[in-house]
């Protein structure tokens, strides 16, 4: 059996955490990116942070903050290294503090949800997201679990990434406080209710 959950998580049994759980939301750095919507993952761990009144500091590849809740810990990462090398920052972290793979959470936005909708999969493609297919890349998977939340597809033909970079509308941005309250549920769900709870429950909420 030993064997087995070596294979399967290439440590020692006793080396893994069951008890942690690593949540990523992808991002890029810099003031100019801060309210644009490719930086919900950073907004969302934010609004968590605040509401469990953790304050994020800087470490390795990324900024990290880490909160307690019945016995679980989760660890949140928001990477340093840009979008399009987020998985060099998840994966530094994972064997760090000696996660399970399946306790690992990838929050990103998604073209085709509409606005605000969630969706949370066990596994999947890249779909075209630079920030996931860094991470499958690095982890040589893509079995891992994602959350991602929706901006829709509101823009005309070519301007795919001046949306993407752009920022919330003030309609947009009056509606985010709620969503934003309906994510931290759904990643507090992940850690102490598990994947397929938390599907059921939020799912196109």
């Amino acid at each position: 059996m030993f064997n087995w959950l070596k294979s399967l998580f290439g440590k020692n049994p006793v080396e893994i955490d069951m008890k942690k759980f690593l949540i990523v939301g992808l991002g890029n750095i810099g003031s100019e990116y801060v309210n644009t919507r490719h930086n919900i993952g950073f907004k969302i761990l934010d609004h968590l942070a605040k509401q469990e009144d953790v304050t994020f500091n800087t470490a390795k590849l990324g900024d990290k903050a880490t909160y307690k809740l019945k016995g679980r810990t989760f660890i949140l990462l928001k990477p340093s290294t840009y979008m399009n090398l987020s998985g060099k920052a998840i994966k530094h972290w994972l064997d760090k503090e000696n996660i399970p793979l399946e306790h690992l959470l990838v929050i990103t936005d998604d073209l085709n949800l509409s606005f605000g909708s969630l969706r949370i999969k066990m596994k999947g493609s890249a779909g075209g997201h630079n920030g996931l297919k860094d991470t499958q890349d690095k982890l040589q998977t893509g079995a891992y679990n994602r959350f991602r939340f929706g901006i829709s597809d509101e823009f005309s033909k070519g301007r795919q990434v001046d949306y993407v970079l752009g920022e919330w509308t003030d309609i947009e941005m009056a509606e985010l406080p709620e969503r934003l309250d309906k994510c931290a549920e759904a990643i507090k769900s992940f850690g102490l209710a598990g994947i397929n709870n938390t599907m059921n429950s939020f799912n196109g909420k």
